[in-house]
């Protein structure tokens, strides 16, 4: 091994060993934290921000620690070895490079995470809206022909804007599948959009599981049993539903 601290090869062997780590170290964050299935249109966006997350967290990680790890080991200072370390001075080159490859990353990481932003907020004109109201310790929702339920009844493939309540303290609106979420705030309403591409049918057959709407904002002593269904039908049974349930709840229109 060289013993000169600026000799190329240090600097290539560090190389391959910043790029094996990374790789390792991006497989054990995907596997250790995996994320939920993907069931909307914005996972889908949001999952990749998240990826390219991780691969900077890994590389950066690397960096450091393998830099670290490879000069205490290399350069340490043998029993016999009662000489001065090498002198240098410092490295324009490397100071430059340090402030500007962090600042260009800044930068793309800025406008990914603007258009990913507006991927995931955008409002559409045929987008269904419906009422979410959050209490302790539960859910109502009311759709646009006024029919409640205590279960959210979603339409796949439709654009969705949530109108988000509470009756009480503040909430938080969490379907993991579809990743987004927005608190809901004492005194005002927000509001939430997402675009469900996986039926409960399909999810349920492919997890062993229901899709659930979970509060994210502790909110209580009953705080962890917060959550209702989550159905995502095809759109023809939605507005079937819708159409059912209006009958039901409406004992005039029944008369008629």
């Amino acid at each position: 091994m060289p013993k000169s601290a600026f000799d190329q090869r240090h600097f290539i062997i560090v190389g391959v060993l910043i790029a094996i780590s990374t790789v390792v170290l991006y497989w054990l964050l995907s596997t250790v934290l995996p994320l939920p299935a993907q069931a909307s249109i914005e996972a889908e966006t949001i999952d990749t921000l998240i990826s390219w997350h991780l691969w900077l967290i890994a590389f950066l990680f690397a960096l450091v620690v393998v830099f670290m790890l490879y000069a205490v080991f290399v350069f340490r200072r043998r029993p016999d070895d009662h000489s001065d370390g090498e002198h240098f001075e410092g490295n324009t080159t490397l100071e430059i490079a340090w402030t500007a490859i962090p600042l260009v990353l800044v930068v793309i990481f800025a406008y990914y995470g603007i258009t990913s932003l507006n991927a995931v907020t955008f409002a559409s004109d045929d987008e269904v809206t419906i009422k979410a109201n959050g209490f302790q310790w539960g859910w109502s929702f009311e759709y646009p022909n006024g029919v409640q339920s205590a279960e959210l009844m979603l339409p796949v493939n439709r654009r969705v804007k949530m109108e988000l309540l509470t009756r009480d303290v503040n909430h938080g609106f969490w379907i993991p599948e579809f990743r987004v979420k927005q608190d809901l705030l004492a005194g005002q309403t927000n509001y939430l959009r997402f675009t469900p591409t996986m039926t409960s049918a399909e999810y349920e057959a492919d997890y062993g599981r229901e899709l659930k709407l979970v509060c994210s904002e502790l909110c209580g002593l009953s705080h962890w049993s917060m959550e209702a269904t989550v159905k995502v039908v095809p759109e023809a049974e939605f507005t079937a539903w819708l159409a059912e349930q209006l009958v039901a709840q409406t004992p005039s229109v029944a008369q008629k």
